[in-house]
């Protein structure tokens, strides 16, 4: 068996919102359509991928470096020992041929995204689903059905206070119990206010994230810090610059509550520099990093080996990105859950047709790999892209 070809595509997720540093309205993403010479019921097996929100389409790199490597090199070097299936871990090395180390800026957004579509063709092949796999491969056997996900949201956009309690409490109505939204884009009365007015709106049990985006400088975190020690929060996320492991440290020192980062770290060598230096709890705290834009899953579990040696349980990444490539990452290899845009960067974001949120959690379905076939309005465009 073998690749027989990689197709690519910029599509835009464009929107009215804003966070603390950037504006969404020209926001894009890359869709990749890996097309393997298995045939299913008279058709091929494809696998596909598509890179988070917050960083750009990936099409200059797909097409000049990171597809031409893995058709070039000799099939036979991509499969599994036994011939019988793709080996994402070899597919990988062939993308990163003549890449140095460091640097792990983009290029790990285009390689991740090929990444995912590569398991996806894995999982299909073997006629699972990606979560089961995951957890029969690198798991205990049995992966959680049940998956914790909470609602990303509360940007900056039009309506102000009004719009964003009614955002929130369409999540809650849907079944969430921990929503998300932004700081550090307004003054800090004026966060204080936005805060304030979604707090007004949970109920007993729910409780509330704030995400400033990397936005602060360390006094300003450290301000920000005082003023949310009061609001039992569910985390204070991303305070400063995600490489300023300096910053983070001291905002652990001052900040009692729980704090999130990594979405921003995209190799296992900058995971491990914020678990030695980022003065990050390991009981407390919570790590996001995205394999979608960091190398993929390949890279993924290397960051998870890393974790178990600082003392960390994989219970406590919650992976950004909302998308369904995290989703079977968390219930195949017991992370704490996962993020999800219940109206954000449509289609790419949500769960397959029909899985519904309950008291916080989703019940994964079985569809064969990703389980993008099962999100109609998400495949069409893969449809139209493999055709």
């Amino acid at each position: 068996m073998q690749i027989v070809e990689i197709r690519e595509r910029t599509f835009s997720i464009a929107a009215p919102i804003r966070n603390a540093y950037i504006d969404f309205r020209r926001m894009t993403l890359s869709l990749v359509a890996v097309v393997t010479d298995v045939v299913r019921d008279g058709r091929p097996v494809v696998g596909y991928g598509f890179n988070s929100n917050g960083r750009y389409g990936q099409g200059a790199m797909l097409r000049e470096r990171f597809i031409p490597r893995v058709l070039e090199a000799d099939p036979d070097s991509l499969l599994a020992p036994d011939g019988a299936n793709l080996d994402p871990h070899a597919v990988w090395d062939a993308m990163m041929t003549d890449e140095k180390p460091g640097g792990h800026g983009e290029r790990s957004v285009a390689v991740g995204t090929v990444d995912m579509a590569v398991w996806d063709a894995v999982a299909k092949i073997e006629d699972k689903p990606l979560f089961r796999l995951l957890a029969e491969r690198y798991g205990d056997g049995e992966p959680d059905r049940r998956v914790f996900v909470y609602a990303a949201g509360g940007y900056y956009q039009a309506g102000g206070e009004r719009a964003l309690v009614q955002e929130m409490q369409g999540y809650l109505r849907r079944g969430y119990d921990v929503v998300k939204m932004k700081i550090g884009g307004a003054p800090p009365a004026e966060d204080r206010r936005r805060i304030e007015a979604v707090l007004g709106v949970l109920g007993p049990g729910q409780r509330l994230a704030v995400d400033a985006n990397g936005r602060f400088d360390r006094d300003t975190a450290l301000a920000y810090a005082e003023e949310l020690r009061g609001y039992d929060l569910f985390w204070y996320e991303e305070p400063g610059d995600p490489l300023d492991y300096e910053l983070h440290a001291e905002v652990a020192k001052e900040y009692p509550g729980p704090l999130a980062t990594g979405e921003n770290l995209f190799s296992v060598q900058d995971a491990r520099n914020l678990l030695r230096y980022g003065g990050m709890r390991p009981e407390q705290d919570w790590l996001q990093f995205d394999c979608a834009l960091g190398y993929g899953l390949v890279e993924y579990l290397r960051i998870l080996e890393v974790m178990r040696e600082h003392g960390w349980s994989p219970r406590r990444c919650v992976p950004h990105g909302g998308h369904q490539m995290s989703l079977n990452i968390a219930a195949g290899l017991g992370l704490g859950g996962n993020e999800s845009y219940p109206d954000l960067f449509q289609p790419f974001g949500g769960f397959p047709d029909g899985v519904e949120v309950e008291d916080g959690h989703i019940t994964m379905p079985d569809l064969p790999g990703i389980g993008f076939e099962g999100k109609a309005d998400l495949y069409r465009h893969m449809a139209e892209l493999s055709a």
